[in-house]
């Protein structure tokens, strides 16, 4: 049976901590990211069926996971950082595929950004190191998550030019990774539009009806793997009206991973109150949002 996936996604690295630094100012401590992540994982954790870690901090976070969430690592060095101009991703030196049965993770999440379009030789070294994730996670009985996040050489994301290419784009990076070879267990994808060129949202730049249309071709294009639709750091509100789209879209899909649109304004709570004022608005606002985001998708 398909797992369903109300997730959150905490395993943001070095980008997240220097952030926290500028929010927490003369406060700052060496262990802000980790208490900052700890608390997500606590306060949230027992409203989600997984909570996503990353490499560096997450062996230390396991034991702060409740009974009912499903540990998930990310298998990067430090997500979305990557090798240069090439963008692939760099893996973590401190630990295994192997590793992880033993530490009671479930599921990796590998993320790979990838243009369908880009110079077949570079694609087909990513596509080479994607199939070797997967074949490590089969053989060590892992579920994996493998996470194409599109991008263009010349467009701009947030463009008018880009929102017209990235339904194909998605589309395309779906069924490319969809192909059995990468043993892909579940395919962590992007919402295929952006609200923003989306009628009733935004400037109609695409239609309404176009835009279910993109989301039914995105779909089909996975060929039967099971989709979870990732937030890719867009707002809570725009992330919420994109799975009410997915459904709406009569897609089949298991679910969602969910980052900054629920928490990225704890950075801000936390900088100015410390764990303590953390925590409450995570009860509050945090459960808030995880919730609404269930219902979305219910």
């Amino acid at each position: 049976m398909s797992r369903k996936f109300h997730g959150v996604a905490v395993d943001a690295g070095s980008g997240l901590a220097a952030s926290l630094i500028q929010a927490r100012g003369v406060d700052a401590q060496a262990d802000d990211l980790l208490t900052f992540k700890r608390s997500i994982l606590e306060e949230l954790g027992p409203f989600a069926s997984t909570v996503l870690v990353d490499a560096a901090l997450g062996p230390a976070l396991l034991d702060s996971y409740p009974d009912e969430c499903a540990r998930m690592m990310a298998f990067e060095a430090d997500v979305y950082h990557i090798s240069g101009e090439d963008r692939i991703t760099v893996l973590p030196e401190n630990l295994k595929v192997a590793d992880l049965p033993g530490m009671g993770v479930e599921l990796l999440k590998f993320f790979m950004y990838y243009a369908p379009d880009d110079a077949p030789a570079l694609n087909r070294q990513k596509q080479d190191l994607v199939e070797e994730i997967g074949r490590r996670c089969h053989a060590a009985r892992v579920q994996y998550l493998m996470e194409p996040l599109v991008y263009h050489s010349t467009l701009l994301p947030g463009s008018e030019a880009y929102a017209r290419h990235k339904p194909e784009m998605v589309r395309a990076a779906t069924a490319a990774f969809a192909e059995p070879r990468f043993k892909a267990d579940v395919l962590k994808v992007e919402i295929p539009v952006d609200l923003d060129y989306v009628a009733g949202f935004g400037a109609p730049v695409m239609s309404r009806e176009a835009a279910l249309d993109a989301f039914r071709a995105c779909a089909e294009a996975a060929n039967g793997i099971d989709l979870v639709y990732l937030s890719a750091g867009v707002t809570f509100e725009r992330f919420e009206a994109s799975l009410k789209m997915a459904v709406e879209a009569g897609v089949t899909f298991q679910g969602f991973m969910c980052g900054r649109a629920i928490w990225s304004d704890a950075v801000d709570v936390f900088g100015e109150g410390g764990e303590t004022v953390l925590r409450k608005w995570l009860q509050e606002t945090g459960v808030m949002r995880l919730q609404r985001l269930i219902e979305a998708v219910s």
